[in-house]
């Protein structure tokens, strides 16, 4: 699954196209390095994003298509 798409799904950010704007601006690093919008993850890979002074960092759990808004945490684990 596309990065921007997972980031959207999971609802760690709110919208695709701020999930890909996050990415073109460099805030968003997958397993330590840089990560651009159409990055395909896989389960495992770490997610760190840079939200001005706060940074959130989590491990990728599970990749389903759609989701509900309840089931959405459990995609991911926080670190």
């Amino acid at each position: 699954m596309r990065l921007d798409k997972y980031l959207k799904n999971s609802r760690i950010i709110k919208r695709r196209t701020v999930a890909k704007e996050a990415c073109e601006q460099g805030r968003v690093e997958v397993n330590g390095k840089v990560a651009k919008p159409g990055l395909e993850l896989r389960e495992g890979d770490i997610i760190q994003i840079t939200f001005g002074n706060n940074i959130l960092k989590v491990r990728v759990v599970s990749m389903p298509e759609t989701v509900r808004k309840d089931d959405a945490a459990s995609m991911y684990e926080a670190l």
